[in-house]
Order: C-alpha cells, then sequence, then structure tokens
C-alpha cells in the first residue's frame, strides 16, 4: 500500500508528527476546493455593469460611522459631503493597494516555500492553488483601485520597502512566515467581514471584491492555522518559548500595516493630528477592534501551548489581548454575547 508522502518540517525530523495523517487529508480536501470552487474576478465580476458604475459623487462612500475607525470620528462626520465621498474612495481604493501588496508578499513566500518541498509533497500542491488564487485577488484589488482612480500608495513606507525581503523567511523561518500570513490575512478578512454583515449603504463594486476574497480566503487561513497547530507541538520547549513571543509581536506590527492608512492619506485631507490618533488606536471604539481582529489568533496560541503567562503579558503589553475564539471565524458579535 502506498504511504502517505511527508511534509518537509516531518521529513527534516526523520518521523511523522502526531496528527500527519489527518493535517495531510485536511491539505487534500483543500486542494480539491481550490480545483473545484474557483473563482476569476474577470468572469465571476462583471465590471462593466451600470450597477457596479464608479462615479464620483456617490454617497456609497461614506464611510461607515459603525465600522469604519475614520468614519465614526466626529471630525470626519462635520466634513461636507463632498469630501466624505472622496475620502471613502480614497480610504476603499487604499484598502485594497495594501491587501493587493500584502498578497503579492504572500505569492513571493509561497512560490519560496514550495521550491524547497520534497516530491509528492501535499502542501507543495496546495500552497500551489493558493498563490494562483493570490494572483486572482492581486488582479481583482488592482482593477478595483484603477476604477476608483485614485492614486494610493497602499501600505506603510516600511511595509512596502520590507516586502523585498519578508518572503525568504517562507524557507529561512517557515513558522514565523506563516505567523506572518495569519498577521495579515486575519484583519484583512475581519474587517472585510464586518462590512459585508450590513452592506446596507455599500458600494455594490466594493461588495462584489469582499465577497469573492472572503470566500477563497477561508481556504487560505484555514492552512496557516492547521500548519501552525501541526509543527509547532512537536517543537522543543525553549523554541515555543521564543515562538509564544513572536507571535504577538508579529500580530501587532502588520496590524498596523495593514490597518492603518498611510501619511498620504492624512496629508491629502488634513487630518488633524489629535484625530489620527484617536482612530489609531486611543479611542475605545479602536482599541475593542485591536483586540477582537485576534481572537482566532489566540485560540492557535491555546491550541499550541503559545499562550503562557509571560506571552499574555506581551499581548497585554501590545493591546491584543482577550479572549480567545470559542471557534475559528467566530463572529464578534458572538463573542460580545
Amino acid at each position: 500500500m502506498r504511504t502517505l508522502p511527508l511534509t518537509h518540517t516531518a521529513r527534516m525530523r526523520g518521523r511523522r508528527l502526531p496528527g500527519q495523517d489527518e493535517y495531510e487529508q485536511n491539505l487534500r480536501d483543500l486542494s480539491d476546493a481550490s480545483v473545484h470552487r474557483n473563482f476569476d474576478p474577470y468572469i465571476d465580476i462583471d465590471w462593466d455593469s451600470p450597477k457596479l458604475a464608479i462615479v464620483p459623487d456617490d454617497p456609497r462612500w461614506v464611510l461607515s460611522d459603525r465600522i469604519d475607525p475614520i468614519g465614526r470620528t466626529d471630525w470626519y462626520k462635520a466634513q461636507p459631503l463632498e469630501k466624505q465621498i472622496k475620502m471613502g474612495m480614497w480610504r476603499q481604493a487604499n484598502v485594497a493597494k495594501v491587501g493587493l501588496q500584502f498578497e503579492s508578499v504572500l505569492i513571493r513566500g509561497l512560490m519560496q516555500y514550495t521550491a524547497a518541498q520534497p516530491n509528492d509533497s501535499v502542501e507543495f500542491r496546495y500552497a500551489t492553488h493558493e498563490a494562483k488564487e493570490e494572483c486572482n485577488h492581486t488582479l481583482m484589488f488592482q482593477e478595483f483601485v484603477n476604477r476608483i482612480g485614485a492614486d494610493v500608495p497602499g501600505g506603510q513606507w516600511w511595509f512596502r520597502r520590507l516586502s523585498l525581503f519578508i518572503p525568504l523567511a517562507a524557507t529561512t523561518f517557515p513558522t514565523i512566515f506563516y505567523m506572518g500570513v495569519l498577521g495579515g490575512e486575519e484583519p484583512i478578512d475581519h474587517i472585510q467581514k464586518q462590512f459585508l454583515r450590513s452592506t446596507e449603504g455599500q458600494h455594490p463594486a466594493m461588495t462584489a471584491v469582499m465577497q469573492l476574497h472572503v470566500a477563497e480566503e477561508a481556504r487560505h487561513i484555514s492552512f496557516a492555522h492547521q500548519r501552525l497547530e501541526q509543527v509547532i507541538p512537536a517543537r522543543g520547549p525553549l523554541p515555543r518559548f521564543l515562538l509564544s513571543l513572536a507571535l504577538p509581536i508579529v500580530m501587532r506590527v502588520l496590524l498596523t500595516a495593514i490597518a492603518v492608512p498611510p501619511r498620504q492619506f492624512r496629508r491629502e485631507f488634513d487630518i488633524p493630528r489629535e484625530v489620527w490618533h484617536e482612530m489609531y488606536w486611543r479611542s475605545p471604539e479602536s482599541k475593542e477592534t485591536k483586540r477582537e481582529v485576534f481572537g482566532d489568533v489566540r485560540l492557535l496560541a491555546k491550541r499550541t501551548g503559545l499562550m503562557n503567562p509571560v506571552s499574555r503579558l506581551v499581548w497585554r503589553a501590545l493591546g491584543i489581548d482577550g479572549r480567545a475564539s470559542r471557534f475559528r471565524s467566530e463572529p464578534a458579535y458572538s463573542a460580545a454575547a
């Protein structure tokens, strides 16, 4: 009978890790789902439909006062409608550009990772499927940015510089790399799900982009979680302790890179410094958002033994502590209840 292939990590250790069969079967299932349930942004989004037309005076671009940290500020609400619309269009275009830049880093890292996999690796197959889907996401995000017409820069300047080197960690420090995958994917997924749960008044082009992205991103997040849950418990006590400290730091750094607009946004629309600091991250609502975003990652930390008295202090010091999700993708309103 044909034996199941080893992952790269298990092969290097010369033994199969606990739960290896289930892990590899899950990856086969994810790969099959990528084959039979995939999307193409130029087929599944009717960009030229009149319903998706993007015009400059559309009030549906006004930022939500319940979800968006900018939209909920009194300063933003006091601005003329025309400025609110322009800020909303710039903001949503930049969010898409940040997503594109993160996906680009992820694609390069995945290709770096797959190059180190042995023959017949189930991780090779799924990671390649994921890279293909991420390429479609970058096309979708850029099309969205182009149609809005705002010349947005995307992420923070330091993230754009470091993005040239981050993919190298996929083979040098693969566990840290996959932590980084979650550090970028979890905030984007959380924010987009919040928008999709309250689509009333939202521009349909933005809804279409988010729906497609969230649908496929569920597989990508699942892979990152499962890989970390598979390899971390097999590490020694000292590596696990170091990883327990690294996890919240990676989450907090990438939250800033993904969620906080670049300085160009503040300069473009003359946002006062005190308003900026209120949005990121001094207001009670913003502080709560920081905690909500990483409920699933805190669940991962508990499952893998990375939540200990010292690491809890780091989570708290970084303002991203809180209760772990009861199950992955638990809605924030469920957790609050």
